[in-house]
């Protein structure tokens, strides 16, 4: 089934040259079929780039996906044109009376940050608490990751000596499988570009919460509550192959202090293209999510969502 966008929205042209299988909104109203919704908190300052990620994981699936995109009203954008956010994105006061299947947050270029000093920090704790009784399951990315953690649980987060900048091994929690990685090779490698980590012993103080990978080098990567309505990414599985090296030459240029991006560029030779190691990681993980996590246990009358428990969180609803 495919992915349900605008003809006319960018993305649309880059996953048609791809092969991705999408459909306009026009032809999708002749369908007698309920889309799943899934409603996608941009943070990211080059949303268009963002949103053609996450498009091609969301139609690279057997479900009919129909995403709507959100930036936050409390925080203007500077690098995307208004236009654009003007015809393919909403405000939260704009779909606060709406249910969705599932929700995307992603991740945000402010993780130095306190989080009481994001500008949009009080909007984005409005929309996940909302979330809880409007949403069936949220996937976090990144900043987006650390931020659920903090809100609905208290988890802080800790500055790195240095950039966690690469693409890293990973292994899952044999004592608490979850179908969000059924498929997976016992070792397998996402790309992080962060700041600041959460520390597993915080995340193990919580009761309902659940490591489901780590790694190594770059810690803890998937964490969920019991119920896989909170779920939380640290890395970017859903990078495109040059993200890291456009990041890369981006700090150069600035005179970041910066290390090549680890097991990126094959002999760490920056002048070879590098080696795509995460592009299936990333494609089964979203098609599980999907499918074990919204498709198979959303309500089909997606409203009854708010008659469910609230499923975590030291604010509740």
């Amino acid at each position: 089934m495919p992915i349900i966008i605008p003809s006319d929205i960018p993305a649309a042209q880059t996953l048609g040259q791809e092969g991705v299988f999408y459909m306009d909104e026009a032809r999708s109203f002749h369908q007698d079929i309920r889309p799943l919704r899934i409603l996608i908190v941009n943070l990211m300052p080059n949303k268009i780039n963002t949103e053609t990620q996450l498009f091609r994981l969301l139609g690279n699936t057997s479900l009919q996906i129909e995403p709507y995109l959100l930036y936050t009203e409390s925080y203007q954008p500077r690098h995307t044109a208004r236009q654009h956010l003007a015809r393919f994105y909403n405000t939260f006061s704009e779909v606060e009376e709406y249910y969705f299947d599932g929700m995307i947050i992603t991740g945000a270029p402010v993780e130095q940050m306190p989080f009481e000093k994001v500008t949009y920090w009080d909007e984005l704790c409005r929309i996940m608490n909302w979330s809880k009784t409007h949403v069936y399951s949220t996937l976090h990315i990144c900043w987006g990751a650390q931020a659920g953690l903090y809100y609905h649980y208290g988890v802080p987060k800790y500055e790195l000596s240095k950039k966690m900048f690469g693409v890293f091994e990973h292994r899952l929690n044999g004592r608490w499988p979850s179908k969000l990685f059924w498929g997976f090779d016992d070792a397998f490698f996402v790309p992080h570009s962060r700041y600041t980590e959460n520390r597993e012993a915080d995340i193990l103080r919580q009761p309902e919460l659940r490591i489901l990978s780590k790694s190594r080098q770059s810690g803890v990567f998937a964490v969920a509550d019991r119920k896989g309505r909170q779920i939380f990414i640290t890395g970017h599985v859903e990078y495109d192959p040059l993200t890291l090296k456009q990041e890369y030459e981006r700090d150069l240029a600035r005179g970041l202090p910066i290390d090549l991006p680890v097991n990126y560029y094959p002999e760490d030779d920056p002048a070879k293209p590098p080696l795509v190691r995460w592009r299936s990681v990333a494609n089964i993980l979203f098609s599980n999510w999907l499918n074990y996590f919204v498709y198979q246990v959303t309500p089909f009358q997606v409203e009854h969502i708010s008659a469910l428990d609230s499923p975590s969180g030291r604010n509740p609803a």
